[in-house]
């Protein structure tokens, strides 16, 4: 590819170019990661700054989107580790309500991200690192500094938590309805 070629020589407009072409991609997998835009932005513009300075390291035999995720991923995950003293890990209370199953069919994917985002740091990394980004809780403790148990743990927390906000949002859906 010309633009990873550019980006391999510095050259400015290649990677201006790259950065345009790949970040709507980027994002979305940073948004995953974040509590909102602006924190994805940060990660994604650091993510980045790792691609230019280490796009001699990727191999073009491989999926570069691959390589991209994998980096964004790393970023975020990093972006946590430094940020993690700072943020309230709140209990959650366990609940037993049962979900109608079309609560989570009618959600979009941008209505389950904003839910997502709402979700502690902790519980929001386990989640998407176990949940859509197929990671091991082997993985995820090594990658986070945590035991097992505890990416288990914060795992089963964010199951909870999210159900809990999809039974808020599935009663609002249905007030609004009603009314």
């Amino acid at each position: 590819m010309v633009l990873i070629e550019g980006c391999k020589e510095h050259d400015r407009e290649s990677q201006r170019l790259l950065y345009k072409h790949y970040y709507s991609y980027a994002l979305g997998i940073c948004i995953r990661y974040s509590r909102n835009r602006e924190e994805a932005n940060e990660i994604l513009n650091d993510g980045f700054m790792k691609v230019f300075n280490k796009i001699e390291k990727y191999d073009v035999t491989r999926s570069f989107e691959g390589w991209l995720k994998r980096i964004m991923i790393n970023t975020a995950i990093d972006h946590y580790r430094v940020n993690k003293k700072h943020y309230y890990h709140g209990d959650v209370a366990e609940l037993n309500h049962s979900i109608p199953e079309k609560a989570i069919d009618e959600l979009s994917y941008e209505e389950l991200l904003l839910l997502i985002q709402k979700l502690s740091p902790a519980y929001r990394t386990v989640f998407s690192l176990f949940a859509i980004d197929d990671y091991t809780h082997e993985d995820i403790a090594k990658r986070l500094g945590i035991s097992v148990g505890a990416s288990k743990s914060n795992l089963s927390k964010a199951r909870v938590k999210l159900k809990q906000m999809l039974k808020i949002t599935n009663q609002e859906v249905y007030e609004q309805y009603v009314r």
